[in-house]
């Protein structure tokens, strides 16, 4: 169950809350009975008994709440599933081999356009490859003889070809009009209302923000770093809340790898990049954009593990930078580097349970109309004020959620200030910053 859901079941609101997905996979929340098959999975195959390895390996990758694997026997062959995104990877192993593939795109004719985008991407593949099958289907390939199929090679191979998989299709259909869609019957449609909030969510924000930088009072030469905060924290931000998928995710990725690349532009020169990126976004159609919104099941997730003192070293490092916007005026400067903080967290990490669930409140409450219009009942604004007591009892129930596995989490509240936004956005993540998240000792 997700935070939001929990946390309306715990109010017990009479209306059942809307089930809307946020944020990017991870498949860092495993319960303990899913690590204990991924080391039965080694000990197994240290052993020599791989069909046993194997069979606790796909126990080890199904998720809790989804029917994400599924594997069968039958004549000395194990036969498995397993969904990722849009993509569906399926394949056997036997006493001699394991094999696996995900078709990725139909191609009705031959074009030197995406076989040559493909056979430069082999280049980056360590495990997996790209091939056209019988049927003249583009399909990613991974495979090893099972004497050499460690439950750690098997997790990097059908790793590398599932996110490639659920990645390129997308883009590939997206650019080249000969190819169509394959095995995507399992996505998830959403609401055509839910569509059209997020996607006027996408285009006020990304308006917003383009507004201010052209016609705001802040020099966007001189002050390029508060241009940096909010172009990324409105990329953050409509990535988590919207949740895309195909070419508007790839863009979200494609600004921010570009903005951190080591290519030598200054910070205004990556201020422009990332200003014609959002641009083309807003003028990309809505029916493309509708396309893209659908929910998937996944198996294997592309964010990096971090801890919460990494945590705590970004907002200390980054918040301070928000005193001087605040102080001479620049309120929608000052309120997004919190904004960045949280989503540039969120978009690239795995967060223990208690910060992530942390962000998440704060999106409501910052984003509350949004939330409301997509059916949610929250009573943290009130008249443009701050309502302290429905803050206070949701950070509670987060705690009460995880208080046996961080025993420490003890919030000090007393940090909060609810003057105005700015001052709380600030005192929320210092408030945060201070938390002690020592996990219970086994």
């Amino acid at each position: 169950m997700s935070f939001i859901s929990r946390l309306f079941n715990h109010k017990k609101t009479a209306k059942r809350p809307p089930d809307v997905e946020f944020g990017r996979f991870s498949d860092s929340y495993k319960s303990e009975v899913r690590y204990d098959a991924w080391d039965r999975a080694i000990e197994y195959f240290e052993s020599g008994e791989y069909f046993q390895s194997f069979r606790n390996f796909f126990d080890y990758l199904t998720d809790d709440y989804k029917n994400n694997v599924s594997y069968a026997e039958s004549d000395d062959q194990l036969t498995f599933t397993i969904l990722q995104g849009s993509k569906k990877i399926t394949g056997y192993a036997d006493i001699h081999t394991i094999k696996a593939e995900g078709k990725i795109a139909h191609a009705s004719e031959l074009s030197i356009g995406y076989m040559r985008r493909l056979i430069e991407s082999n280049y980056n593949l360590k495990y997996g490859r790209y091939c056209l099958d019988d049927d003249q289907n583009l399909t990613i390939v991974f495979d090893s003889i099972t004497l050499d199929a460690s439950p750690y090679k098997l997790y990097y191979g059908l790793k590398e070809i599932a996110l490639a998989a659920d990645k390129q299709d997308d883009l590939l259909i997206e650019e080249f009009e000969m190819l169509q869609p394959i095995n995507n019957t399992h996505v998830i449609d959403i609401s055509e209302k839910e569509k059209d909030i997020k996607i006027a969510f996408l285009r006020q924000k990304t308006e917003a923000a383009l507004d201010y930088i052209k016609n705001g009072k802040l020099n966007p030469v001189q002050y390029a770093g508060g241009i940096t905060y909010m172009l990324l924290d409105t990329i953050y931000r409509l990535d988590f809340l919207i949740r895309p998928e195909g070419y508007t995710m790839e863009a979200f990725e494609r600004m921010h790898r570009n903005f951190f690349a080591a290519d030598g532009f200054n910070n205004q020169q990556k201020n422009h990049q990332l200003l014609k990126e959002l641009m083309s976004l807003q003028e990309r159609p809505d029916e493309k954009i509708r396309s893209e919104l659908y929910r998937t099941i996944s198996t294997f997730g592309m964010l990096g593990v971090t801890n919460h003192e990494r945590l705590r070293d970004l907002i200390q490092g980054e918040l301070e930078n928000m005193v001087w916007y605040a102080e001479n005026g620049y309120v929608d400067i000052a309120l997004s580097v919190p904004g960045y903080i949280v989503g540039h967290a969120l978009f690239n990490y795995s967060l223990p349970e208690p910060d992530k669930d942390l962000f998440m409140l704060y999106y409501q409450i910052m984003e509350s109309d949004y939330f409301t219009k997509l059916g949610f009942e929250l009573d943290y604004l009130q008249e443009g004020k701050i309502n302290r007591h429905a803050v206070r009892d949701s950070i509670g129930y987060i705690v009460q959620t995880w208080e046996k596995k961080y025993p420490k989490l003890n919030p000090d509240l007393n940090l909060l200030k609810y003057g105005n936004l700015v001052q709380f956005a600030g005192s929320y993540l210092q408030m945060m910053a201070s938390l002690d998240l020592t996990k219970v000792m086994a």
